[in-house]
């Protein structure tokens, strides 16, 4: 089955190309069925090869399957290759897995929608772009998956382009992921020119013969994070992903669970062999990380948009992935990208479906006491939130604590102090959001509280699957303790570490220590929240009036998009705006206008000369021949 790999994006491309072409003279029933089976049959046949692959003897690992060769130019060969190995099959399955429960969710969600076949169409074309990007072999290849998942990206964001908002969000999440893009692009070129391949396995084995902290290998980790800081929504180009929920709420769960935000973490780790080559680049990526897990986990605290608060929690997670990269623990960060899959698509979904009872409602000022109303979403969104907060034994408990664990014995007490801050500050917002959805009196409007209804059974099955997930997810890297990491001990042939690397064993106690510790942050942030908003629910107002200055900075989000505007996107307005107006229209327009203004004036003068009378263009024959006689005469 391992050769049929390039099969796992072909499903959802052969989606998008009926649903794209066809798709209005089709059933939506018919429509959406074929856009989640395309998908399903990814991850069935990713099921497949995993199985396969894990009985391979270890002198036949990894695969590389080769399609055929791309371009091949001189000294420049790319090929449409897949590279099978434990990283990208976890990647594949977590991306098609959880792509096809968000793809059957959708199919109910927006049944309603005059946009249906279209929808479909667009994300079968993110998911396909997504699995290439994941599933390549090589650089530049890799790079038009993550080109093509930024192009779907802009086109499910403002899916709804009627909508003003919606049609500047995706424009921004557009431009701002091309500024990352370049950065990406210069690290390929910097590859090609050093190692003179696009190749991973060749070019980590070749750079492998450079020396830690080598200038070459510095720059290129550091042009490829700058990618990965766009992708993946990281300081300082993070300022788009929370305005991508302006998109449907599935794409929302797509976009920040599976696939394109996922995309710069992956990245890192794929390339773990350059980045451990480059203690700068480590440490820019462990630094980033860190700032962006506190800096947005603080935004997300004041946000009343239920969506608004999910996509800075996202934002801040990525963060706690990019932390474990940097202090080098590569596996630790994709462990808790594939449980944050789980529970934050069941998160955003759960926002869906509390939406759908609500009649389109995401302010969480006027919800309250929804738990007896939609008990399925309300039990999922639960666990959900447990998961993240990273309660025992849900699957978050186990790849948050990691990271607390990896920044403090890898990294320094700085990353620990921060990450630990930002795990307690997780814990208070999400169950503030949960007590202000679920619990508390309903401030429900009242036209809308006469519908109030639990989500179809399309919408609550995805939400049971995922809750599952997220409750038991994190039990394939238990224990941590006495070296028994069964996921770490899975993905270790695809993290290449730099020469005299050697993991730390530290006590039993210690470890168990540190794991209490993390989980009694967490119930603190819970204990606060529940004091804030079911104890005392005055209290987040009173205390919003005695700090008004610090409520207003971090309510309106630092003032980060007020800056950028000010000092980037007026200043580049205005000087489009200058160059169009006096450049454009009086320079260039004005030389083409004037220089065909000479020649009309000249045309309207000398077509005088144009009489048609025979004796005129006699007389001027004669006067010509004399010029040129009296010309000839005097030489």
């Amino acid at each position: 089955m391992i050769e049929y790999v390039w099969l796992i994006p072909v499903f959802p491309l052969i989606g998008f190309m009926i649903n794209g072409l066809m798709g209005e003279r089709l059933p939506k029933n018919l429509v959406g069925t074929i856009g989640s089976a395309m998908v399903g049959l990814s991850f069935a046949l990713t099921v497949s090869i995993f199985l396969e692959y894990v009985k391979l003897p270890m002198d036949a690992r990894p695969v590389e399957v080769t399609v055929y060769t791309w371009i091949a130019s001189g000294g420049f060969k790319a090929v449409v290759a897949f590279l099978v190995d434990p990283l990208s099959l976890i990647m594949l399955s977590v991306v098609s897995g959880v792509s096809f429960v968000i793809h059957v969710y959708s199919v109910g969600y927006m049944h309603e929608d005059p946009g249906f076949p279209r929808y479909f169409a667009y994300l079968n074309l993110f998911v396909f772009f997504m699995l290439v990007l994941v599933g390549a072999n090589n650089f530049l290849m890799m790079f038009v998956g993550w080109e093509g998942v930024g192009l779907c990206s802009y086109l499910l964001i403002g899916f709804w382009y009627e909508k003003q908002s919606a049609s500047d969000a995706g424009k921004k999440a557009f431009v701002v992921n091309r500024i990352g893009d370049f950065g990406f692009l210069l690290g390929i070129f910097l590859i090609f020119w050093t190692f003179n391949s696009i190749n991973f396995r060749e070019v980590f084995t070749l750079a492998a013969k450079y020396p830690v902290g080598s200038g070459v290998i510095t720059a290129i980790t550091l042009f490829l994070f700058v990618g990965a800081t766009g992708k993946s929504a990281q300081i300082p180009l993070y300022t788009w992903l929370p305005d991508a929920m302006e998109g449907p709420t599935p794409v929302s769960a797509l976009i920040h669970a599976a696939t394109m935000v996922t995309a710069g973490v992956y990245m890192v780790a794929r390339c773990s062999a350059l980045f451990t080559l480059a203690p700068i680049s480590m440490m820019v990526v462990a630094i980033i990380g860190a700032a962006t897990a506190i800096f947005a986990a603080t935004m997300g605290m004041m946000q009343f948009d239920i969506k608004r608060v999910l996509a800075y929690s996202t934002v801040s997670q990525l963060g706690y992935m990019f932390l474990a990269c940097g202090v080098g623990a590569f596996t630790a960060g994709i462990f808790h990208l594939m449980t944050h899959a789980f529970f934050k698509a069941l998160l955003f979904l759960g926002a869906g479906s509390i939406s759908h009872a609500l009649s389109g409602e995401l302010d969480m000022r006027k919800m309250g006491d929804m738990r007896k109303h939609i008990p399925i979403t309300y039990k999922t969104f639960m666990i959900a939130t447990l998961a993240i907060c990273g309660i025992f034994p849900f699957a978050g408990f186990f790849s948050k604590d990691e990271i607390l664990f990896h920044s403090l014995v890898d990294g320094h007490l700085m990353y620990w102090g921060i990450a630990t801050a930002a795990a307690f500050i997780t814990a208070f917002y999400m169950f503030r959001a949960v007590f202000m959805v679920f619990f508390g009196k309903s401030r429900v409007e009242e036209e809308v509280a006469h519908h109030v209804h639990e989500s179809p059974p399309v919408m609550t099955i995805p939400l049971m699957i995922l809750a599952v997930g997220s409750a038991v997810g994190g039990l394939v890297g238990i224990p941590i303790i006495a070296g028994g990491h069964r996921f770490k001990e899975f993905l270790a042939p695809s993290i290449i570490y730099s020469a005299g690397h050697h993991e730390a064993h530290y006590a039993i106690s210690f470890e168990v220590g540190m794991m209490l510790l993390s989980m009694l942050v967490a119930i603190a942030g819970i204990y606060v929240a529940y004091r804030m908003y079911i104890r005392k629910p005055d209290l987040p107002g009173v205390l919003a009036k005695k700090y008004r200055v610090a409520y207003d900075l971090i309510f309106n989000k630092y003032y980060v998009d007020e800056i950028y505007d000010m000092a980037v996107v007026d200043p580049i307005k205005e000087s489009s705006n200058f160059l169009w107006t006096g450049v454009d229209n009086k320079v260039v327009d004005g030389a083409v206008n004037g220089s065909a203004g000479v020649v009309a004036w000249l045309s309207a003068h000398i077509r005088k000369l144009e009489t048609g009378f025979l004796q005129n263009y006699a007389l001027a024959i004669v006067l010509g021949v004399a010029l040129i006689v009296g010309y000839l005469v005097g030489l």
